[in-house]
């Protein structure tokens, strides 16, 4: 399997992108310094675990042709039925686990680790549709997209929806919080939003599917567990992790190759 490889770009530029709120500031590499979501046409907003019940096949590749991600061997995850694939590092792991209830007949879910057990992401297939977050105005919050690049998968389109990518996307509350996914939803109007989701609108019968770190990011309280989702002191820290550290990279060309039977 070939995975989906983003072209490489000197120039950092901040761009809106044709749907509303889904993005500032990244280049044609999917990354980018930090800047503010805004809607087109107005001004830029001021920002104040696992067991198994399959077993999956892994089939190496030859490494990455993109310099971003660093591995250096991948190998390709396939599910007993063969609807979904996807690459990832060779000393990454990946398996089946049961699927949430409530899932299509025929989901699928893949928990991805790394090298040392510390969790990554979850690839969850047959999601019921699900009613976009509300909350009061005054509760929603300014978000940031630091990485944003176009992926070819199956989706359905309509209102508040965009063509599939592959995003991190950071919103504010007492810290930064950040998360990484593929979705094709747009985060909010007027560049604020109540949460984040990670979740594509499959083709009719199909159901929504995610590969994510976390499904839906907001917002934190103090008093709740941030982790899987990323927590930051400042967008520089969240900018760092995107364009500087290896997880990320490894993680977009991950989630880029993935590939769904329709």
């Amino acid at each position: 399997m070939t995975g989906i490889t983003p072209s490489r770009g000197a120039s950092i530029a901040a761009v809106t992108l044709l749907a509303a709120g889904l993005m500032a500031g990244c280049s044609s590499d999917g990354k980018g310094a930090p800047a503010w979501t805004a809607e087109p046409g107005s001004s830029s907003a001021t920002p104040g675990a696992m067991g198994g019940t399959s077993t999956p096949s892994a089939t190496a590749t030859g490494p990455s042709e993109s310099p971003g991600a660093t591995a250096s061997a991948w190998k390709v995850f396939s599910d007993p039925a063969k609807t979904v694939s996807f690459e990832l590092p060779q000393g990454w792991i990946a398996q089946s686990v049961d699927p949430d209830k409530g899932t299509l007949p025929g989901a699928v879910k893949v928990e991805v680790k790394d090298a040392e057990g510390t969790y990554l992401a979850t690839l969850q297939t047959g999601l019921p549709e699900a009613a976009a977050a509300t909350c009061a105005t005054a509760a929603r919050k300014p978000y940031v997209v630091v990485s944003s690049v176009p992926v070819e998968l199956p989706h359905s389109g309509g209102e508040g929806t965009i063509a599939p990518h592959v995003v991190f996307r950071v919103i504010q509350g007492y810290r930064f919080f950040g998360s990484y996914g593929i979705t094709n939803l747009v985060g909010g109007a007027d560049s604020k939003a109540c949460q984040l989701q990670n979740v594509v609108h499959g083709l009719p019968g199909k159901g929504n599917y995610s590969f994510s770190d976390v499904r839906s990011l907001k917002p934190f309280a103090p008093d709740e567990k941030v982790a899987p989702a990323k927590a930051f002191d400042t967008l520089d820290q969240a900018a760092g992790y995107v364009n500087n550290g290896s997880e990320f990279a490894n993680v977009q060309r991950m989630l880029m190759s993935l590939e769904i039977k329709n």
